[in-house]
């Protein structure tokens, strides 16, 4: 098992709590995708491959500020 510290993660992202998010995201897009056939037991958990593809800078993201509601939509 590896273990990745809060350390680990903010020095690719530049904060722990935007690493938790970047790799959350990418492993649902993981687990989106067809399943290999490898045999049981040998496959990581997804949330390992996202944490090791992001600490060894495999996953390009950028942040995109949140569109604010126009006045007359309220």
């Amino acid at each position: 098992m590896h273990v990745f510290t809060p350390d680990d993660v903010a020095a690719t992202t530049g904060s722990k709590y935007l690493g938790v998010l970047v790799s959350a995201k990418y492993a649902r897009e993981l687990n989106s995708l067809p399943r290999q056939t490898l045999p049981i037991g040998e496959e990581k958990k997804l949330t390992t491959r996202a944490l090791e593809a992001l600490i060894s800078n495999q996953i390009e993201f950028r942040l995109v500020k949140r569109r604010r509601r126009e006045e007359s939509e309220i």
